[in-house]
């Protein structure tokens, strides 16, 4: 329960997390789940409808007729802070004590914490990511090992940019009005209210990132969201700024109407590139003529990802926004100098290719990473960023982004979907949502093109290179196979003390349901505390 009308906490509360479930910061929080909550549901009614329509065939998708005006008009964004300006390599992680300060003091210029992807969303990670972020603005972090080393912030930090929660996803443990409190809301109104203030005292500001977008309509519910904070906290409007993630096919035919409904608050776009993969997959997973080869097949060379990368840059220089490109998802291989050259070789190359594309930065996900990409667009983009590229030989058409990457369906790119998915899964029922697998750090996008490509081949009987069908059973006897070599390889104590059966349940399910289901994190999300 809480002192405050209305809102029911149902995780357990310590005295810290009574600090950040203060009644003034609930309140702040209900106020803007009660006025933009049913839009949130509406707009999730309306993801539906228009899958349903593509389902069926009878939507095709494309830039949209109606909002012409905006995509002809002259308008710019309202303008970038100095902190944001140079941003040409950001690290992303989740939001646990001793990988925020890592991430923080790694060298990149900026530190996307993550509430969302890369984040297994207990109540324990949601509560502690809360404090943890708090005292990392306050500049009072500090962690200790179980083996005694010592962790604490250095002078010179990255900035700090908050991912909050996709809309699709709730808070159970915070109801309101006896209903589930969206996850976004509550990640962004608590550091919202809790550390805007501060910022702004230490010459920075409240910077998110936003997910999973779809429209530009999800676009404005946000901007508006912006505008109730800011007013509730009488902080100056235009005062936060956003990026916003394009990893959905929907928001790749709506980049300059998102940056037009955010106008005031965003500063960029990013090319969230393997959600935008997964989101490819799933919105054509009713079309036997849409189906794409392995996934590791499918990289950012291939005409549609290269379509929206080169889009992505000309649709934000146009309007003054910076672009930012997509993770690289490698990671260092110890004691292995051959295969880091390897890793490095492909970090370069596909980092030389966003800054050739026309972007303004790039991720990586860990900290061995940060200066190979950085010398990449050190050498290539001298200036803290490309703005005045504008991109104008560019003539990227619908068709650009729709077209079908080409290659092989085969039994090694079904067992990796498979291993990779239950390994995930296991790691994410357990608390986990950043995991390194086969020298990838893997998130909840990898899983999920792994599960709707499979479900997909499996739906329309893909025939793989070897001529055989994907079969139900083929499936299941394949899930057996890998949970099996998962066990041998890990050793009987850490595949016992895990939850591996259980998540290969899981990733069976929802592989053969007959319906795709639109996240697993949805229905995983019952199996955490």
């Amino acid at each position: 329960m809480s002192a405050v009308k209305g809102v029911e906490i149902t995780g357990a509360l310590s005295p810290a997390y009574n600090k950040i479930l203060t009644p003034e910061a609930l309140k702040f929080v209900a106020k803007l789940v009660r006025k933009h909550g049913p839009t949130r549901d509406k707009l999730l009614a309306y993801r539906e409808q228009r899958q349903a329509l593509v389902d069926s065939k009878k939507l095709k998708l494309g830039f949209l007729k109606e909002t012409k005006k905006v995509r002809d008009g002259k308008w710019k964004v309202a303008g970038i802070p100095a902190d944001l300006q140079d941003r040409r390599v950001e690290i992303t992680g989740p939001v646990d004590r001793k990988m925020v300060i890592n991430a923080l003091n790694s060298g990149a210029k900026c530190f996307m914490a993550d509430f969302e992807d890369s984040a297994s969303p207990t109540w324990d990670l949601m509560m502690e990511g809360q404090i943890n972020l708090r005292d990392a603005v306050n500049r009072k972090i500090s962690f200790t090992s179980p083996e005694g080393k010592k962790y604490a912030l250095n002078k010179d930090i990255a900035t700090l940019i908050v991912r909050p929660r996709g809309w699709h996803l709730d808070e159970k443990h915070i109801l309101i009005d006896g209903k589930p409190a969206p996850g976004g809301i509550v990640d962004f109104a608590l550091f919202f209210f809790h550390n805007a203030q501060t910022q702004l005292k230490k010459g920075t500001g409240p910077y998110f990132y936003l997910p999973k977008m779809q429209s530009h309509l999800e676009a404005r519910l946000w901007n508006n969201i912006f505008n109730d904070a800011q007013d509730l906290l009488k902080i100056p409007r235009k005062t936060i700024k956003a990026t916003v993630l394009i990893e959905t096919i929907w928001a790749a035919f709506e980049m300059e109407e998102i940056l037009y409904e955010l106008r005031n608050h965003i500063v960029a776009l990013n090319c969230g590139r393997w959600d935008y993969i997964f989101s490819f997959i799933k919105t054509y997973r009713n079309h036997a003529d849409r189906m794409i080869p392995d996934r590791q097949s499918v990289g950012m060379d291939r005409h549609f990802l290269d379509s929206y990368s080169k889009l992505l840059c000309q649709t934000c220089h146009k309007r003054g926004a910076m672009a930012m490109g997509g993770m690289a998802a490698f990671i260092p291989i110890k004691g292995d100098e051959a295969k880091n050259k390897a890793v490095f070789d492909k970090v370069r190359a596909d980092k030389l290719r966003e800054v050739n594309n026309g972007h303004d930065g790039t991720w990586v996900a860990h900290p061995g990473l940060v200066s190979v990409a950085m010398e990449v667009f050190d050498q290539n983009m001298p200036g803290p960023n490309q703005l005045d590229n504008l991109c104008q030989s560019y003539k990227i058409k619908a068709s650009d982004l729709l077209e079908l990457p080409t290659g092989d369906i085969t039994e090694g790119g079904l067992r990796n979907n498979i291993n990779v998915g239950i390994q995930y899964i296991e790691a994410w029922i357990s608390g986990n949502g950043c995991v390194p697998l086969h020298n990838l750090m893997e998130d909840a996008a990898t899983a999920e093109i792994s599960r709707t490509q499979l479900w997909q081949w499996l739906r329309h009987g893909a025939v793989m290179k070897d001529k055989r069908k994907v079969t139900r059973e083929l499936v299941l006897q394949i899930v057996d196979e890998e949970l099996a070599a998962v066990r041998k390889e890990l050793g009987d104590a850490r595949f016992y003390a895990g939850r591996f059966a259980e998540a290969a349940g899981i990733f069976a399910r929802m592989s053969t349901a007959t319906r795709c289901a639109d996240f697993l994190t949805l229905p995983a999300y019952a199996y955490l505390d």
